[in-house]
């Protein structure tokens, strides 16, 4: 026990007249080790604790950021992160947010004996961006996955992320017609660039094979991903490679596979991203991504079911139109 102990870990100690009656230690938030004295010696028992789950709805109105907009509504910053997580497929945070959007979140919050632990997930959300409203509920179904469903039970996931990496502005949008920095020339831009500090996680941005990793003219360093569906996404201008990422090796969605840079034909750091479908090249931001798939058609009225009186807790601002997703 002592060899886990860590800085700043409290114990409470039982005794009388300086003799050791038994202790108590905080385990984890649900469990508690403790040791105590009885005829025959000393015994240690762990003991769970009662932890409470208490439902909280929140809503607000974006006035600058979704963060501000959240923690005013006395949300933590957590449940922001987690409300773009949720809804990052459809709506691009770092771009699409505008003044006057709105939200409603409904999640869990952990207690024991009265005192606040810990934010649990969220259950249920709205978020309406641009007079568009879209609805997520999270669904466990029989055996054991958990997603978040619309309410007519469509995965919000998709196959494929919408930006495989965390980034400070577009740089370079997708366009037929950009005059090049360095070449200075007019030519086609056929990705986007997401300007973000060297060495910032490159994640692949769909479960595939890596088909080529290694430099590459403008490219510089590069990563090409061969993905289901005859789609391709390319990744240039890159510092370095993560471990592993070569040539034949499958990765999953979110997994690193480099860093940004600025190898090849490149200005500043940010990283290069391609979507192509049949060898033709698509603008990322735009593209319709693949979806996940529905609600299990055994699981449908356990869905409908469980789900209804999660979605009887949001609601909308009036004139919001609601769209399919």
């Amino acid at each position: 026990m002592l060899d886990s102990l860590r800085p700043g870990e409290r114990l409470r100690f039982k005794h009388h007249d300086g003799e050791f009656l038994g202790l108590e230690r905080r385990l984890n938030e649900s469990h508690t080790l403790k040791v105590s004295r009885d005829p025959t010696g000393l015994k240690a028992d762990v003991l769970q604790d009662t932890l409470e789950t208490r439902s909280r709805t929140v809503r607000g109105v974006i006035d600058h950021s979704l963060f501000e907009a959240v923690e005013a509504a006395g949300a933590r910053e957590q449940i922001a992160v987690a409300l773009a997580d949720i809804f990052g497929w459809d709506i691009d945070f770092a771009l699409d947010v505008r003044s006057g959007d709105a939200f409603v979140v409904t999640w869990d919050e952990i207690w024991r004996d009265g005192t606040y632990l810990k934010d649990g997930p969220i259950q249920a959300a709205a978020f309406v961006n641009q007079g568009r409203a879209f609805r997520a509920v999270r669904y466990t179904d029989p055996q054991g996955a958990t997603r978040y469903y619309t309410p007519d039970g469509t995965s919000l996931q998709r196959d494929f992320l919408r930006t495989p990496v965390e980034f400070t502005r577009v740089s370079s949008h997708f366009t037929s017609a950009r005059w090049h920095p360095l070449l200075h020339r007019i030519r086609a831009h056929q990705g986007v660039d997401y300007a973000a500090p060297i060495g910032t996680p490159v994640r692949a941005a769909g479960d595939g094979r890596i088909r080529f990793a290694g430099r590459r003219g403008g490219y510089g360093n590069v990563v090409e991903i061969e993905h289901t569906r005859s789609i391709v996404t390319v990744y240039g201008h890159l510092s370095r490679f993560a471990h592993g990422t070569r040539v034949g090796e499958h990765v999953t969605q979110g997994a690193v596979i480099a860093y940004v840079g600025m190898t090849g034909l490149a200005t500043g750091p940010h990283l290069h991203y391609e979507y192509r479908v049949n060898g033709v090249f698509r603008n990322p931001q735009t593209v319709m991504l693949p979806g996940a798939g529905p609600v299990d058609a055994r699981w449908r009225e356990d869905f409908l079911a469980r789900c209804a009186p999660l979605l009887a807790s949001l609601d909308y601002p009036p004139g919001a139109m609601l769209v399919s997703r």
